[in-house]
């Protein structure tokens, strides 16, 4: 299992577009890919569950990818996340 831990940086929070591309992003891959935050874990595969933890901007966030793609999903995630100013 792989896992990053950010900061997500977007001014709206983890909050709609945000979590569009987060789920886009690791809805590509074979591996179970969870996000955490304040004590509650979800499949970051589900925009339900992703918006149902209300993540604000400058909140500390851990990602996790376990599967056969597992090395790849977490880099791949991060890149996008990063890209589109969402993590810092």
């Amino acid at each position: 299992m792989k896992s990053i831990t950010v900061t997500v940086i977007d001014p709206v929070g983890l909050h709609a577009r945000p979590a569009t591309v987060a789920v886009h992003a690791a809805g590509k891959f074979k591996s179970e890919v969870n996000i955490s935050y304040g004590g509650r874990e979800v499949n970051m595969k589900s925009i339900m569950g992703v918006m149902s933890l209300g993540i604000p901007t400058q909140s500390e966030i851990t990602i996790s990818c376990d599967g056969e793609d597992e090395d790849a999903a977490i880099t791949a995630i991060e890149d996008v996340l990063r890209a589109q100013k969402i993590i810092g």
